[in-house]
């Protein structure tokens, strides 16, 4: 399995609606990421920096599936106004980091 990684950020001052809309996370949308192969997701936040973490067998697919699932869009929607989001238009993903460790 491969693992993944994303940078954003939450806007000034809603560093705790952030937290608890994740919290509060709808069931359709865990049962969404799970639909499109997503496992062990993480968010870490610095400041208002956002740390995402995920695994995955099929980046694609896994990208295929939210671009085309209006849960997904929903929850993005609602989600944009309080972060800062860089798109990668190739793949309507966030852009994702470059691996510079690994230990096994």
């Amino acid at each position: 399995m491969a693992s993944y990684a994303w940078v954003l950020e939450v806007r000034p001052g809603y560093e705790e609606e952030y937290k608890k809309r994740h919290d509060e996370i709808w069931p359709e949308m865990l049962d969404t990421l799970r639909e499109a192969g997503i496992r062990n997701y993480n968010i870490f936040r610095h400041g208002l920096t956002l740390f995402g973490y995920f695994e995955t067998d099929d980046l694609a697919a896994a990208q295929a599936h939210l671009k085309d699932c209006p849960v997904n869009a929903k929850w993005g929607a609602w989600m944009g106004p309080i972060m800062k989001i860089e798109i990668d238009e190739a793949t309507n993903f966030p852009f994702l980091l470059p691996r510079q460790f690994h230990m096994a």
